[in-house]
């Protein structure tokens, strides 16, 4: 794995130089302000300042009203967009840290936080912070998971927002069935089941077996087995005998009471799937919404993962998305203005409602869209919960996303398809993270 990891650093360094040139000419022009060696300054709190935002297309519209907002409240400061498509946002980041070119702002997510942050390109936020009109004004369990996923306990991303795991379900189907709502995993399981009636082709959930399966199958197994931290010492606890438990119960519902086909199911194929209104449970996330209303419009709910049956509600932690300052940018003091106004009540609000996320302003927490969107209020509540344990997934380890992802989700349809035992699965997965952690603290 160590070997892996670094061939994989080098080849990624190598596609970065190769491209830089190109990519500075055509994307970033004179938007930047050097690499991220470079110490920047704190500059007059006037000019020009270039933004990098990091879902490109999907969120323009509502990034461009707020840049209007800011620039109409900050006369003397005038923010240059630039919309970087999600798939790509990484490799342009890595780009340019190696030749030139960064953003003063951009969007930095804790998925990809701590690659970042370990090149020496983002400052870290914490004093600025504490001297901010933010101050104690953010979700402590997001900006927990951004400390967590900086790999040092420092704030290098002002936390925007976040999804949450959902757990949709068909409420005429429940109903005509008399099932409690799926609110426990007791209760999820019995639907499941009681749901499935495979000779009319109905089936109680639909499961994530193609590309990202691994997050979800891990949401499901420390919800049940109640476990609440992702290491014990230096040992992942995935293969912890309560969490194989889980998994096996998990598992166990493909082709019972799964559609066979869901062995390659990624998230668009599932939503479709579930949208076509034979299957009465999907987990996902709050970004399908818009789907389901469009399908099933009155005809299904959407609330948290289930909980134990005391009520306890563990679930890993969902990527956070933020904004980070740039460590080479020569107006820093321009460039965190923006970021405060971004994430202040007002605009952290107008950019959730858009999204259909939850916000990290608690103040744009409590406003009427968010209280009238149910799945968003829910995922508020729960995310904000005290009974709410959030398990801390290791996005700082750089090989977190080759391990969470392509190097497991081929065995893990696998155990859909009985061909290996989850524990044979956990094992495997453990040994891998337990060497990811051994080399990340040996260099840190």
């Amino acid at each position: 794995m160590k070997s892996s990891i670094r061939r994989s650093r080098r080849a990624a360094v190598a596609v970065a130089l190769g491209s830089v040139l190109a990519l500075t000419a055509t994307a970033c022009g004179d938007d930047g302000s050097g690499s991220a060696g470079g110490k920047g300054g704190e500059g007059s709190g006037k000019g020009t300042i270039t933004f990098w935002d990091n879902n490109g297309g999907v969120r323009t519209d509502v990034w461009k009203e707020i840049i209007a907002d800011f620039e109409k409240q900050n006369p003397g400061i005038k923010v240059t967009y630039v919309g970087v498509p999600a798939a790509s946002v990484q490799s342009k980041y890595d780009t340019a840290i190696q030749g030139g070119g960064l953003p003063d702002v951009g969007g930095v997510g804790t998925a990809m936080l701590a690659e970042i942050a370990a090149q020496g390109a983002l400052e870290p936020l914490d004093s600025r912070l504490a001297k901010s009109s933010l101050n104690g004004k953010l979700n402590e369990k997001f900006l927990e998971s951004v400390k967590s996923a900086g790999g040092d306990g420092k704030t290098y991303s002002v936390p925007t927002s976040a999804n949450n795991g959902t757990l949709w379900y068909r409420t005429d189907l429940f109903s005509a069935a008399k099932l409690a709502p799926p609110t426990t995993w007791t209760n999820f399981y019995t639907a499941a089941g009681k749901l499935t009636d495979r000779a009319k082709n109905r089936f109680g959930y639909t499961i994530r077996g193609g590309e990202g399966s691994i997050a979800q199958a891990l949401d499901a197994m420390y919800g049940q087995s109640g476990i609440t931290s992702f290491w014990n010492g230096d040992k992942t606890t995935v293969n912890d005998a309560k969490n194989v438990a889980a998994l096996e119960k998990y598992t166990g519902l493909y082709k019972k009471d799964t559609p066979s086909a869901d062995v390659n199911n990624d998230f668009t194929k599932m939503v479709a799937q579930w949208d076509s209104g034979t299957i009465g449970m999907l987990s996902h996330n709050l970004g399908s919404y818009a789907d389901h209303e469009k399908a099933l419009s009155g005809k299904f709910r959407g609330i948290p993962n289930p909980t134990l049956d005391d009520g306890t509600r563990v679930q890993v932690s969902n990527p956070v998305d933020g904004l980070g300052l740039f460590k080479s940018g020569k107006n820093k003091a321009a460039a965190w203005k923006f970021i405060e106004f971004a994430a202040s009540h007002a605009s952290n609000s107008k950019w959730n409602e858009s999204a259909g996320q939850v916000p990290a302003n608690d103040e744009a927490a409590q406003d009427a869209w968010v209280r009238a969107s149910e799945p968003t209020k829910l995922a508020a509540e729960a995310l904000s919960g005290a009974t709410t344990k959030i398990v801390q997934l290791p996005y700082y380890l750089p090989d977190w996303n080759t391990v969470s992802k392509a190097g497991n989700e081929p065995n893990f349809q696998k155990v859909l398809l009985g061909k290996m035992t989850a524990k044979e699965f956990l094992d495997t997965l453990a040994d891998q993270l337990n060497k990811a952690q051994a080399d990340w603290k040996k260099n840190h």
